[in-house]
């Protein structure tokens, strides 16, 4: 019970001047998991066994570099005077929206490169990066932060979560939304949803649906934060980029799904980066065949 009411040490290992913090086990855990579910259903798709192994070491790079850069960028008052906090990334400050545009960009960069399509990869990865986000989340849990507003304790107990939750979200005497929580189930949940209708769609529209899913959870959980990264004084970093997440997402679907003859997700096997051709020029080649067949 002491253990259940002690407050969670950040650093999960000392050894000497070094430490190991839970933020970064956490982290790493989550990236793991998320390779071992895109490397099953790559290999299961008939896609080479290393295809996520190479991508994951751009994806990680960059994914950090980009959390980390992008909630540095909204805190130049502080990084601008304090620079060598930049990085000690151990306590904490990574934006996941920096992550995203950070691992994305990866992505796009890789399967140009390497000859595959991005949105093939993209629906693999998605129920991934979800899963990665759903786990991550626990590290902002010991560190204390990315919590919402006041609450009284009967509330967290109403909300029937473990007890050394409730006690983690106790801050200095007070008590606090577990945001960290509400997002990371929330989560859970669009793993499982895209899990069900990936097959289903469209390809491509899996990783447009995970950004719709995760944006909208993301604009009304952020409401109740109170850390959030700001424009201005009136606009919350997060909920303008979600908005614009939702946005794009949307107009990229319906822009694929005019301008190519996307098959299936699930009707898919093998690389399909040199089927994704658009319609007009499928039409095109029709026609030339026709061209040629009239001339013999």
């Amino acid at each position: 019970m002491m253990i259940l009411n002690a407050a969670i040490d950040p650093v999960a290992i000392s050894l000497g001047p070094l430490s190991v913090h839970w933020y970064g086990i956490i982290i790493l855990t989550g990236m793991i998991l998320g390779y071992v579910l895109a490397n099953r259903e790559t290999i299961k798709k008939g896609l080479p066994e290393d295809l996520f192994m190479d991508l994951m070491m751009y994806i990680i790079i960059f994914s950090l570099i980009g959390a980390r850069l992008y909630y540095v960028f909204f805190n130049l008052d502080h990084y601008f005077f304090n620079p060598l906090d930049i990085i000690k990334v151990w306590e904490g400050g990574m934006a996941i929206h920096g992550g995203l545009i950070g691992g994305f960009l990866a992505g796009i960069i890789y399967t140009r490169v390497k000859g595959y399509s991005f949105f093939q990869v993209a629906d693999i990865a998605a129920p991934s990066i979800l899963l990665g986000q759903a786990i991550g989340r626990w590290g902002n849990f010991i560190n204390q932060e990315a919590h919402g507003g006041p609450v009284a304790r009967e509330f967290l107990e109403n909300l029937m979560i473990p007890e050394f939750i409730i006690n983690h979200m106790n801050i200095d005497g007070t008590y606090y939304h577990p945001t960290f929580l509400y997002e990371s189930v929330w989560s859970i949940i669009g793993v499982i949803i895209l899990f069900i209708i990936r097959a289903k769609l469209p390809l491509g529209h899996t990783v447009l649906v995970y950004l719709i899913y995760y944006s909208v959870g993301r604009f009304f959980i952020e409401g109740m934060r109170t850390d959030s990264l700001m424009i201005g004084d009136m606009l919350r970093t997060a909920q303008v980029i979600s908005v614009i997440a939702i946005i794009a997402a949307i107009a990229i679907m319906i822009y694929r799904q005019q301008r190519y003859d996307l098959p299936k997700y699930g009707a898919v096997y093998g690389n399909y980066a040199a089927k994704d051709e658009p319609k007009h020029n499928k039409k095109s080649s029709t026609v030339v065949n026709k061209k040629k067949k009239r001339k013999k």
